[in-house]
């Protein structure tokens, strides 16, 4: 096994970011976590159109290391990404959820295995959530004696909504694949051993379309949460004009009437 704390491949246009802490369930540590924050600037600045993100073994994140916060908080240690250094420059823990966000191609989240506080996070910030069967999730802040953070707080409601969203912040319990599905959190669940073959399935399926308009539309789908319907329309209608200038869209017109399929440059 790579000693590696995240590694990072490449199948093509699908970037695959890997979580690599399997004997700790990949929970996050110093290091996972910058490497984590490395690996997405990375991925930010290549040409790949779409990014899997899952772990290693049987965890895909279990959230904090407590070992290293502990030993933190004992002042045993000192550090910085668990720490207010990190905070400051923007690459903690509470920033990861924010960093896959914020960078431009749409992320999947291949979910494998326990899925759980800032782990949670990591799952719930992705753009679109493939499960294996034997995946599982919880919002464990509450059995710390912690309010959820890492930003599970803001986008657990709207994706699961209110009712759901309290029920396992309150009671923080973990949750089956299937559980997951018919909530909202999952968008499908798989077989285990089919759990990339699944993921790589709906990369293709985005692949295959203009990488320009699919980031423009990853970036109005979570900014539409934030507006009313008015405003969604008014951006929605200048991320068009600008889009209907790049040379991806000529391809897509011409292609549609010279029934071909089209031949996406990302320009």
């Amino acid at each position: 096994m790579d000693d590696k704390t995240v590694l990072l491949e490449r199948d093509g246009y699908i970037a695959i970011v890997t979580l690599n802490r399997p004997a700790k369930l990949n929970a996050m540590n110093d290091d996972l976590t910058r490497d984590f924050h490395e690996a997405l600037d990375r991925v930010a600045d290549s040409d790949a159109r779409v990014v899997i993100l899952t772990g290693t073994g049987r965890g895909f994140c279990s959230g904090a290391d407590i070992a290293a916060l502990q030993s933190r908080a004992e002042g045993n240690e000192e550090g910085d990404a668990l720490g207010t250094t990190a905070w400051l420059k923007g690459h903690s823990i509470i920033d990861a959820a924010p960093h896959i966000r914020n960078i431009p191609q749409p992320v999947i989240a291949a979910v494998n295995g326990i899925a759980a506080g800032a782990g949670l996070a990591l799952a719930i910030a992705a753009d679109i959530r493939i499960g294996s069967e034997q995946s599982s999730y919880s919002s464990l802040f509450i059995k710390r004696s912690l309010t959820p953070d890492a930003g599970v707080s803001q986008m657990l409601p709207r994706l699961v909504g209110p009712g759901v969203a309290a029920e396992m912040a309150l009671t923080g319990a973990m949750y089956d694949a299937q559980w997951a599905l018919a909530h909202g959190l999952l968008n499908r669940v798989v077989p285990h051993d089919q759990l990339m073959d699944g993921a790589k399935e709906v990369a293709e399926s985005i692949v295959a379309n203009p990488p320009v308009a699919a980031q423009v539309t990853k970036r109005l789908l979570h900014m539409g949460l934030l507006y009313d319907l008015q405003a969604g329309i008014d951006r929605e209608s200048y991320y068009n004009v600008y889009l209907r200038k790049t040379e991806d869209s000529l391809e897509a017109m011409q292609a549609f009437t010279e029934k071909r399929a089209p031949v996406f440059k990302g320009r």
